[in-house]
């Protein structure tokens, strides 16, 4: 991990620096990957100067927290939005929310993929706070599908054999799998199966 000693104490810490940090943080690690991006790089990409990435933030694991944020923060927009379409059926709304991460997969050449599980491959096994911060936004994410199947069992759309919960957690497992195979091959296929199987069988 990039860290250093507790900072000197410098100038107070500038909300809008903090952000241009995080963005262009967000933007390298999701693209490069963790450990590929330095501190040196986020600065010269925020264009601030590098003393300025320590008054924000005490550490590169401490950063890469607030990264972590961000991504969800960005994301739980996008889930609001589609499992908030209460003029939708439970079951058209999830496929709705695969239908366009499918789609924004295929803008971007299948590269990049989650950043939850790219982190969860390169840093949780080495960072306590960023393990926590991934676990608890993969429960977050894996809430909004199981109130959706919920709802669907409620109506009858689908059994309730299963728990909605363990339902929730398990398509959500199977779809960062698929999302590595998919960067693995740079084909939308493995995507489609996890449709066809997700919505073809289990949840029919």
């Amino acid at each position: 991990m990039e860290s250093r000693p507790a900072a000197r104490r410098g100038p107070k810490p500038n909300p809008a620096t903090r952000r241009n940090l995080v963005e262009a943080g967000l933007r390298m690690i999701h693209a490069e990957g963790y450990a590929a991006t330095g501190v040196q790089g986020i600065v010269e990409s925020a264009n601030v100067p590098k003393g300025s990435f320590y008054n924000h933030f005490p550490s590169k694991e401490a950063f890469g927290a607030k990264v972590i944020d961000a991504y969800f923060d960005r994301n739980e927009n996008k889930l609001l939005a589609t499992f908030g379409n209460a003029g939708a059926a439970p079951l058209a709304r999830l496929e709705a929310y695969f239908d366009d991460r499918i789609e924004a997969f295929r803008t971007l050449g299948y590269a990049k993929g989650c950043l939850l599980g790219n982190l969860s491959a390169e840093v949780a096994d080495h960072s306590p706070l960023v393990r926590e911060r991934l676990a608890g936004y993969f429960d977050a994410w894996s809430r909004f599908l199981e109130n959706c199947i919920a709802e669907a069992q409620e109506h009858g759309a689908v059994a309730s054999a299963i728990p909605a919960a363990v339902l929730g957690r398990f398509v959500l497992n199977s779809w960062e799998g698929a999302l590595l195979r998919m960067r693995a091959e740079k084909s939308d296929a493995p995507l489609i199966e996890f449709k066809q199987v997700v919505f073809g069988r289990l949840l029919s």
